[in-house]
């Protein structure tokens, strides 16, 4: 059984208490649980993952490369936060270790302020999920389990 990575970046850890009119009231634990289903429909085990740090984000894409390539991991999912919007590092570090990705946004950011319109992981992602809120998680596991299946 192949396992999808999902990879949530920094203040992640406040969803359900940071602009639950922007985000909702589902915490990270909320979010973890509906993911868990989700991949289970599509015959997928989980690892749910998020930090605050950059370089552990970098290192857990560098991971997940090699976890791909040997075969053992459907693709990640990553809600970079901010990072979307600054990180030549994680943009890199995606193209570097040929990690199919789908990118993952709980708002619209293009109906947000305008310098949430840019993102530095769009380029090197395989599909970008934005504006379903939290269940975009469960539409961008069920996108990558179809993408898996092709390869």
């Amino acid at each position: 059984m192949k396992t999808v990575l999902v990879l949530n970046g920094p203040n992640l850890n406040l969803l359900g208490t940071r602009e639950p009119q922007v985000y909702g009231s589902q915490t990270l634990a909320d979010v973890q649980a509906l993911c868990e289903r989700a991949a289970e429909v599509h015959n997928l085990q989980l690892d749910f993952r998020q930090s605050n740090h950059e370089g552990e984000l970098v290192d857990w894409i560098h991971e997940a490369g090699r976890a791909q390539a040997a075969g053992t991991l459907a693709g990640v999912i990553l809600n970079a936060g901010a990072y979307t919007h600054t990180s030549i590092a994680l943009h890199d570090a995606i193209k570097g270790a040929g990690v199919t990705l789908i990118e993952l946004h709980i708002s619209n950011v293009h109906a947000r302020e305008a310098f949430r319109h840019r993102s530095y992981i769009s380029p090197v992602a395989r599909a970008v999920m934005a504006g379903f809120g939290v269940n975009g998680y469960v539409l961008a596991i069920a996108g990558l389990a179809q993408l898996a299946e092709q390869r």
